[in-house]
């Protein structure tokens, strides 16, 4: 059972300093190191488990215990029975890992190790990720309920087993959200950020507040009646609004209105004065009615918050598929309620009347005190207040491309370059596009654009190439969730100043992320390709880690090419080179280094597979792994998010070996090692890098790309250095269990290791240029002819 302190069978929780003393129906002891609990002789014994086994103190750690009785001959420490190897168990559900994810992104809203408002900002990630989660993954279940489907999951469990599962794994997430914010508000009220209750103001601030009213909200909001002549309005997806009851004041008759947020407000409004303080939009309209409803006087309010189905449904046989997805993207505006948030002091008459209005169900309602709507808190994380916040960094230029003048086609040409984002520049292929669109020797370009800004640099250098008479081709994929509508604008920003656009397959959604110039060098054509593993996006290449890849391997680029050539005219590719791609290839590549790997664990010799992804979903991929756990392959995997795969169980996986890591940058390369019959990490195992995680939407429904990493010193950047340091991350990191729990590592002072300070603090090794070898320092001489200046002056 969960207790919280306001369990009736909770006598006394004791202190957070040390171990936490209890009483819990008459029994006394106390809980040491978060895991056991002493009892008087004779007691009966429990286990208790300090929320999710947190290796530090929070709120929640304080607040919620979860108990269970334990037999007093059971030894400490019991390892799980053998398992079933063909049991549907074998696997962890897809939802249900989704949401341990999200509960370690809260974790760090909870970690006292971080500043205050970083705290705030992961507690606003937790909450917009499980608003997508019911947008998408829940909307999907419902959707599979009402028609009837039960579904063909690899853990066995039906659609509406599923969302059982989910409801009480998120009712208890949401809870420790809001339990969460209650002590953050104290902690930031401590350091002068205030959240203001209306009760609080003075009458400076109420003159302050109702001329901001009337001057810059009054005129956007719209007050809405509800009776027959004005019908219950439509509200958007992720729609906020107050829902009243409102009485004449002359005649006492009473009426339900509303009022929608729009979301063009900032929810939170910042007061002036030197103290940082905030009142929540909502308390602001409640303040002013008057203004709003002139002959009323309120009688009852509430604050509801709802949440659509916003999966896209295309049509296969569409013939315009821009048209097409201009007009889905109305229709997930109007799909349907699939979870009601309210304030927990509505009046139940107004929760009636919105719950019938909405047609929602019950068990799709939630009710909380405070504040509803947690992903609003990231307005909370203001820039002024810098000591509460992670320290800024700034990211490294690669010494290599210095050594060249800043010359990419140069530093390239030279030696491929791995570049790891974000502790290396983005402006690396920022600067590749720019040269290239200004280098008259550039004859073509050829781009993806899975999600980037309608303002970014690489689209002004895409468009200052067409302008130059270039031939560009961009594949720009429709398909990118919750960014359909600016890859429209894009692509139509493109196409009018001569970019050649293609959206690509209807079918498939273009995941990779591939970039290839052609460029005329003494008669010839040589290209260069760029090969990613994450989104060219100049945003989230300052928060993802992600790795790019650039080459003129002529093998290399002449794959890319064929891809290309794929992607814009259905060419599908007879032979590559290198490239391994999905969904022709990809699954059978990845099945045969693994099977490689048992092969060589058959031979007697060193069998090993590291491996670094997203997400770890495709039941065949996990059952090749458990196959190769099996017959001794050692596996260690890193896994940010989704992971069905039980490692550590008998006769199936005890040599696999899961870690998530959550910190203040978002994994998101995605590597794939294999020892090659030798021990890791070692120089003859083969590397690889790709846009693709192991799930059967990216193998088998998505343009991906896997490209090997031969290049010594790239080779041994990622072997000797990336994938160690994840593996011996024990800060930020947290151990998969048997049983579909994480347990977060615990670092002794002794030996704490961080992979993001890691990186942070020290030079890739294939961009370190002249920092590793200053006699490399001579070639920048090498490279100052007239016509590679002229090129470099034209890139700056």
């Amino acid at each position: 059972m969960l207790l919280t302190r306001a369990h009736p069978e909770i006598v006394d929780f004791g202190s957070r300093q040390g171990p936490s003393i209890f009483k819990i129906a008459g029994i006394a002891g106390y809980v040491e190191d978060f895991k056991n609990a002493r009892t008087p002789p004779g007691a009966k014994i429990y286990y208790f488990r300090m929320g999710t086994n947190s290796n530090f103190w929070s709120c929640r750690d304080y607040f919620t215990m979860e108990v269970v009785e334990k037999n007093e001959s059971e030894p400490d420490g019991t390892k799980p029975a053998a398992f079933d190897p063909n049991a549907p168990q074998r696997f962890i559900n897809r939802e249900l890992s989704w949401l341990e994810f999200n509960r370690r992104v809260l974790e760090e809203a909870f970690n006292t190790s971080h500043p205050l408002l970083e705290r705030i900002r992961f507690l606003s990630i937790s909450a917009s990720n499980l608003d997508e989660f019911y947008m998408v993954r829940v909307a999907g279940l419902k959707a599979q309920v009402a028609a009837g489907v039960q579904g063909d999951n690899a853990d066995g469990l039906t659609p509406s087993q599923q969302l059982a599962a989910i409801s009480e794994n998120t009712t208890r997430l949401m809870d420790e959200q809001h339990l969460c914010l209650q002590g953050l508000i104290g902690e930031l009220e401590q350091h002068g950020i205030i959240l203001l209750d209306p009760t609080n103001l003075t009458d400076l601030d109420k003159r302050w507040l109702t001329n901001t009213f009337e001057q810059e909200i009054f005129p956007i909001l719209t007050p809405i009646a509800v009776d027959p002549a004005h019908p219950f309005p439509f509200i958007p997806n992720l729609g906020f609004g107050l829902v009243l009851t409102l009485e004449h004041k002359s005649t006492g008759d009473l009426m339900e209105a509303l009022i929608i947020l729009p979301n063009q407000l900032s929810r939170f409004v910042r007061l002036p004065g030197k103290e940082v303080r905030f009142i929540r939009l909502e308390h602001m309209i409640l303040l002013h009615l008057d203004l709003l409803f002139p002959s009323y006087r309120l009688a009852a309010s509430g604050e509801f918050r709802v949440i659509r189905d916003s999966e896209l449904e295309i049509d296969d046989e569409a013939e315009d598929l821009v048209r097409t997805f201009e007009s889905a993207l109305k229709r997930r505006r109007r799909g349907s309620v699939v979870r009601l948030t309210v304030n927990a002091d509505m009046p139940d008459s107004l929760l009636t009347f919105v719950r019938e209005q909405l047609d929602v169900p019950g068990e799709d309602i939630s009710q909380f005190s405070g504040v509803i709507g947690l992903s609003d808190l990231k307005e909370l994380v203001i820039d002024e207040r810098p000591d509460l916040l992670f320290p800024p960094y700034q990211p490294r230029f690669p010494e290599r491309i210095k050594d060249f003048g800043g010359d990419c086609f140069s530093a390239i040409h030279a030696k491929d370059i791995l570049v790891h984002h974000p502790y290396e520049s983005f402006e690396v292929v920022v600067r590749f596009l720019r040269q290239a669109s200004r280098d008259e020797n550039v004859v073509a370009i050829k781009q993806t654009l899975y999600r980037t800004a309608a303002n970014s640099q690489i689209i002004e250098a895409l468009l200052e190439a067409a302008d130059a008479g270039k031939n560009v081709t961009v594949m720009v994929e429709l398909k990118a969730r919750f960014d359909e509508a600016a890859n429209i604008g894009i692509a139509r920003l493109l196409e009018r100043d001569g970019v050649q656009v293609v959206f690509g397959f209807i079918e498939l959604k273009t995941h990779a992320k591939l970039s290839l110039v052609v460029r005329r060098e003494e008669n010839r054509l040589v290209s260069y390709a760029h090969i990613g593993t994450g989104n060219y996006h100049p945003i989230t290449a300052k928060i993802y880690t992600d790795l790019s890849f650039f080459t003129c391997d002529p093998q290399i680029c002449s794959d890319v090419a064929k891809v290309f050539n794929y992607m814009t005219g259905y060419a599908k590719p007879e032979q590559l080179h290198h490239l391994a791609i999905a969904p022709i290839g990809l699954r059978e590549f990845l099945m045969e280094k693994i099977e490689s790997e048992i092969e060589h664990a058959w031979a007697g010799r060193p069998a090993a597979i590291w491996a670094k992804m997203n997400s770890l979903v495709d039941p065949d991929i996990i059952d090749a792994l458990y196959r190769a756990s099996q017959q001794g392959v050692r596996i260690d995997l890193v896994v940010r998010g989704i992971c069905c795969l039980r490692p550590g169980l008998p006769g199936l996986s005890e040599n696999i070996r899961v870690k998530s890591i959550i910190g203040r940058f978002l994994e998101h390369s995605r590597i794939a090692c294999f020892g090659n019959g030798h021990p890791m990490p070692s120089a003859h195992a083969s590397v690889y890098i790709a846009s693709a995680d192991w799930m059967p939407r990216n193998i088998n429904r998505r343009i991906e790309a896997m490209v090997p990493i031969t290049n010594p010193t790239v080779h041994q950047q990622v072997m000797d250095q990336i994938m160690p340091a994840n593996l011996k991350d024990n800060q930020q990191s947290w151990a998969l269990q048997p049983d579909g729990n994480y347990v977060r590592l615990a670092a002794d002072n002794g030996d704490a290791f961080n992979a993001h300070h890691f990186f942070m603090t020290n030079p890739s090794l294939s961009g370190r240029g002249s920092a590793l070898t200053p006699n490399r320092r001579k070639r920048r001489k090498r490279v100052k002819g007239k016509q590679k200046k002229k090129a470099i002056d034209k890139a700056e």
